[in-house]
């Protein structure tokens, strides 16, 4: 699993081993691990004679690169660091100079002239205490950076982008690798900052010892959701597999209801009770199906429902809200929604927004929410003292509770998978499906949406191919994409 701790969590964890470790010693192990990593961009045998520049700002980011700099000039490459910031780190720039670098104040000299030349250019204009954007200085600079034939690595975060919440307010440099130091940041697996990290290479420099438990953010890995996923018995049935109620679809949105099914079927649910105007073609498309007039609460005993996609406004979110089982709720079902009522209920209730849908939620603007995804799907959760399935680019899970009582919400889950071929008609209903049948099958809530997007997100990956796919190939992809998941185990 990759986590993610913030600036602050990270800063207590360095100082408390730097109290251990010989001063500077913190910083040569972030250079030491840096350097390799430029080694291995450069490829083998072509250190020597390579061309380096070095965007050095005031902060331990431009110290960090100015000794990994050094260390790659004592490798026989031509390296020159361009000074950016009113101070530079004095002992990375002796390294530099006593190896042979050479050094350009932005100031007084041209700081394109280095760039032009450049196999590769190492970003430590701005560090993890960074906000809001690069510098109005820095910026021509960063602009000649990503417009040369370079790779760009940043050192630690790419500068410009907030490495708590993954906010981009003004000019940032993107970068082709980011090496990070210790942890990952938030901000480094959340967009829109994630888009401009490129590739990540985490180096170990042992704060491991130091960080807490409980991380900030967290990403789920292939091993994580095996464990997690249901797994029938010998004497399992289709009840105590689970069964899935769902309330779906309408004249207008028949599909909805049979997408929404399709997801549960193919996510391991023991039965599907469906309820709603579009039986006819639920059971067209999927005959096992068990069709009910309704209401919800004389179809029959289920474990968990999923209830909104396709609805328009028919009935049933209301109903639904009051059983005393795990209530998913998408689409229709999050129009007007009543904090008040959610926070009432006894049994776990989780809310599937994108972006769109989780503004008029919040009484912000999509612009808002994209811009702070981090900050909405946690305002989300508390307000509603729900599970938060915030869909898009990063979809992010998020459980009751995380900003005003931690241990209740734990940390924030971010989803590694997906493609953005996903943002197709009707994907989304698939998705509900398969995250209610996990519900269904006793999965906690968090757990449940968290695994649902993570096989949903590799099952369009599946079936796209690099090219564009339906909801129905995404639903149809969900069991190649649970064996492949579960093929380690």
């Amino acid at each position: 699993m990759r986590t993610a701790h913030r600036v602050e969590t990270v800063r207590a964890a360095e100082a408390a081993l730097m109290a251990r470790l010989p001063e500077g010693a913190l910083m040569q192990r972030a250079a030491a691990g840096l350097a390799a990593a430029c080694c291995s961009l450069l490829g083998k045998g072509r250190v020597y004679g390579a061309r380096v520049a070095l965007l050095v700002g005031s902060g331990d980011n431009g110290g960090d690169a100015l000794y990994a700099g050094a260390r790659l000039a004592r490798r026989g490459a031509g390296v020159t660091a361009v000074l950016l910031g009113d101070r530079a780190h004095e002992g990375g720039l002796a390294a530099l100079r006593a190896a042979g670098g050479r050094v350009v104040d932005s100031a007084h000299d041209d700081p394109f002239e280095p760039l032009a030349a450049a196999d590769l250019v190492l970003d430590g204009i701005t560090g993890i205490g960074g906000r809001g954007g690069l510098r109005p200085d820095a910026v021509p600079v960063a602009r000649a950076a990503r417009g040369s034939d370079a790779v760009v690595v940043a050192v630690d975060l790419p500068s410009g982008v907030d490495a708590d919440t993954g906010e981009v307010a003004g000019e940032a440099l993107r970068a082709d690798v980011t090496v990070t130091f210790g942890t990952y940041k938030p901000g480094l697996l959340v967009d829109p900052a994630r888009s401009y990290a490129g590739a990540l290479r985490l180096v170990d420099i042992g704060l491991g010892g130091e960080l807490p438990g409980v991380a900030d953010l967290e990403a789920l890995q292939h091993q994580d959701v095996a464990r997690l996923l249901p797994v029938p018995a010998a004497e399992s049935d289709k009840y105590r597999r689970g069964v899935l109620g769902v309330v779906a679809g309408s004249a207008r949105y028949p599909g909805a209801a049979v997408l929404a099914v399709e997801g549960a079927l193919r996510g391991g649910a023991g039965a599907v009770r469906y309820v709603g105007p579009a039986a006819d073609a639920v059971i067209v498309a999927h005959p096992e199906t068990l069709v009910h007039p309704g209401p919800p609460d004389r179809a029959g005993r289920v474990q968990a429902w999923v209830v909104g996609p396709g609805l328009g406004d028919e009935p049933g979110v209301t109903e639904v809200l009051a059983s005393d089982v795990p209530v998913l709720v998408d689409a229709d079902g999050l129009r007007g929604l009543d904090p008040a009522l959610v926070r009432a209920r006894s049994a776990p209730t989780v809310l599937t927004p994108h972006a769109g849908e989780a503004a008029a939620l919040l009484g912000a603007t999509r612009e808002e929410v994209e811009a702070g995804r981090l900050a909405a799907v946690r305002e989300l959760a508390a307000r509603f003292g729900a599970t938060v399935l915030l869909k898009g680019s990063t979809t992010l899970v998020c459980g009751p509770g995380t900003e005003a009582g931690r241990a209740a919400g734990g940390a924030v889950r971010v989803n590694p998978t997906g493609t953005g071929w996903l943002a197709t008609a009707g994907s989304g209903d698939v998705l509900s499906g398969l995250a209610g049948s996990l519900l269904a099958a006793g999965l906690r809530p968090v757990d449940a949406a968290s695994c649902a997007a993570y096989l949903h997100g590799l099952a369009a990956r599946r079936a796209s191919g690099g090219g564009p796919v339906t909801a129905g190939d995404v639903a149809g992809a969900l069991g190649g994409a649970w064996r492949d998941v579960t093929s380690g185990l």
